[in-house]
């Protein structure tokens, strides 16, 4: 018994000194391994006599228990000294500014789209959202364009499908079912913008098969073609943050009559002090709801008036920073985008 409690002292003692977790990884296989000394006097409890053998194999688990505990807990105070160590070692300052920190930024249709809502929201408009994937009544019919109507034909699309009913689907090519769908769900009178997403099967240098679009719709008792100038003539003056001659040149659209393409004065430092480089530059269409598309949304249009305006997000950009090809916004060609950052 004398022999396991001076083997138990000694091991406690060479636990304390252990200074990395390998010495004492070996200490552990040493004392309570397989082969480990202390384990060896348990093997050896069968060779004693009777009497001696219960007493012994107290104390042999007594020293084992005590040792395996104090490995454990010279274990803990390693790794607790190498983490304060390494925690000294690495210390960062989290109070300094970062260095060489690359900033993002909103790309440039994301800034003139916010730019476009945020002047029509301090006029009033409420902006609205609709789905991307449209079927045909909200898309053509509602808006005046009757089936195999010729007009449609501006709209060449991308046809989904019909759906478990037979619906025609399609790809909205104008956000106006939006304004449909206001339409049904509000009373006049009310006044919205819907923007997002539109798509036709156009792609060039000033077309891309998917583009983004903001239309406007204003219907009240007495709303009038001068009000629908004075509108436009606000939001131009806001978004390009200057005075433009305009005219409205007289257009069809099935949705609107009278209808007009708006067309301003354009020109550029570059252009001349007097103006002789001067363009006229067609912008957004506008006109006047046409009676039959408030019928098919339940709204008498003999008692209510509204007007209308559509744009596209990419040629208002392509004005205001002087892009000269709409396919430079999908491009994701940083060193063209890293110039809005």
């Amino acid at each position: 018994m004398s022999g396991i409690e001076s083997l138990a002292r000694q091991a406690l003692a060479d636990i304390e000194s252990a200074n990395s977790p390998d010495a004492l990884e070996g200490l552990r296989v040493a004392l309570l391994g397989k082969n480990g000394s202390v384990t060896v006097q348990l093997k050896a409890l069968g060779a004693l006599p009777a009497d001696q053998r219960k007493a012994a194999g107290e104390a042999i688990n007594r020293a084992r228990d005590a040792l395996a505990e104090a490995l454990s807990a010279r274990k803990r105070a390693l790794e607790e000294a190498a983490l304060d160590a390494r925690l000294a070692n690495e210390t960062v300052d989290v109070s300094l500014p970062g260095r060489n920190g690359a900033y993002g930024g909103l790309h440039p249709l994301s800034r003139a789209l916010e730019r476009i809502v945020d002047i029509f929201g301090r006029l009033g408009y409420e902006l609205a959202d609709g789905p991307e994937i449209e079927d045909d009544w909200h898309n053509f019919e509602a808006l005046n364009f009757p089936p195999h109507h010729p007009a449609r034909a501006m709209h060449d699309t991308f046809y989904l499908p019909p759906d478990g009913g037979g619906v025609a689907r399609l790809l909205r090519t104008h956000t106006s079912g939006v304004q449909v769908r206001y339409m049904g769900d509000h009373a006049p009178p009310l006044r919205m913008i819907a923007a997002g997403k539109v798509y036709r099967s156009d792609s060039d240098q000033t077309h891309s098969p998917m583009f983004h679009q903001v239309e406007g719709l204003l219907v009240d008792e007495h709303a009038t073609f001068a009000d629908l100038k004075g509108t436009i003539a606000e939001f131009l003056r806001g978004f390009f943050e200057r005075d433009f001659e305009m005219l409205f040149k007289p257009t069809y659209f099935p949705f609107v009559e009278p209808g007009a393409d708006v067309v301003i004065r354009w020109s550029t430092d570059d252009d001349g002090r007097d103006g002789s480089g001067a363009r006229w530059l067609e912008v957004l269409g506008c006109g006047m709801v046409h009676p039959n598309v408030l019928r098919s949304v339940g709204i008498d249009p003999e008692r209510y008036t509204g007007f209308a305006f559509g744009m596209g997000v990419e040629r208002l950009a392509m004005l205001r920073y002087g892009v000269g090809d709409l396919r430079a916004f999908f491009d994701n060609d940083v060193r063209f985008l890293k110039q809005f950052a």
